[in-house]
């Protein structure tokens, strides 16, 4: 058995996962939000509940997603939209308040790990994840493992900026990290809901926009469009520069289902190829993803 904690701003959700990745037990609470110790106090509670769900099963490993990274100069949390977690060894204080190891992710790491494991991405060597949702993330998978790079930030596409931008893209809305035009401003939910506003001076969500894409409606079809003009180049990039097998989708803009078909045929004039193979697909386990990615940490044996 294996035990995944996602560990998220306004929840906490743990899963108990068997040797085949069937689920044994799963919880979710209410993140603590603010308070460092209650939150190590959560995640404890979470994992003695799921050891009970799953009875005498022997444990193989717990692995804790988290929306950051563990920094390897400091040794403690950085890049967390939980800021409470910053500056904290968190990954030590959980494994002393467990009583034994664990292994801890990036949230999106997490989410390509699962989908690499058992999901939309099974059996590729090379995965890259990507969330669209309120920021945008990515993680990169290699042969089932996350590959995490030297800083801890081996996937951060989101932070890059936006690839051959058009006069009216320049210099692009200002991101929080400090400066503008950031593939997060434009492919996050607020930034299609931003553009739309600027283009029709409408207030709507951005699943709003995207239901009304769906059915036809110009002025949101539009907007989709400009989306996904933008996102084929700022992936376009990352084919360029990892050439992945697979690019799995995930986050709430991932339920937009133009985005699979219109996509690859966008990102055909930025590739640097005679052809491209990536598939863009997806992800199979939705919400789930990385919590059980979470788990997947702790990789299955070959000969189990």
């Amino acid at each position: 058995m294996r035990i995944g904690i996602d560990l998220g701003g306004t929840k906490i959700e743990g899963i108990a996962l068997g040797g085949a990745g069937e689920e044994r037990g799963r919880v979710r609470v209410q993140t603590p939000a603010g308070d460092y110790a209650a939150t190590i106090t959560a995640v404890v509670d979470l994992v003695e509940r799921l050891c009970r769900s799953a009875g005498s099963e022997s444990l193989a490993g717990i692995g804790i997603g988290i929306p950051g990274t563990i920094s390897p100069a400091t040794g403690l949390v950085k890049n967390a939209n939980s800021t409470w977690l910053i500056g904290r060894p968190l990954d030590r204080d959980l494994e002393a308040a467990l009583g034994q190891p664990i292994r801890m992710a990036n949230d999106a790491n997490c989410f390509a790990v699962s989908e690499a494991t058992d999901g939309a991405a099974a059996g590729a060597h090379v995965v890259f994840g990507v969330i669209l949702g309120t920021g945008v993330g990515g993680g990169i998978v290699v042969d089932g493992r996350p590959l995490t790079g030297v800083d801890a930030i081996a996937g951060e596409w989101g932070h890059n900026p936006l690839p051959w931008p058009t006069d009216g893209e320049r210099p692009g809305p200002a991101c929080y990290c400090g400066l503008s035009g950031c593939i997060e401003t434009f492919l996050s939910g607020r930034g299609l809901a931003a553009d739309h506003r600027a283009a029709t001076g409408e207030d709507a969500s951005a699943a709003d926009i995207a239901e009304r894409a769906g059915r036809g409606e110009k002025a949101a079809r539009d907007t989709v469009h400009r989306y996904m003009e933008r996102l084929a180049r700022a992936l376009a990039t990352v084919i360029n520069i990892l050439d992945p097998e697979v690019i799995v989708l995930g986050g709430g803009l991932s339920n937009i289902g133009l985005l699979y078909a219109e996509v690859p045929a966008l990102w055909e004039r930025y590739v640097f190829s005679d052809r491209t193979a990536v598939r863009l697909v997806r992800n199979l386990h939705g919400d789930s993803s990385g919590v059980r990615g979470a788990a997947w940490l702790w990789p299955p044996q070959r000969n189990a």
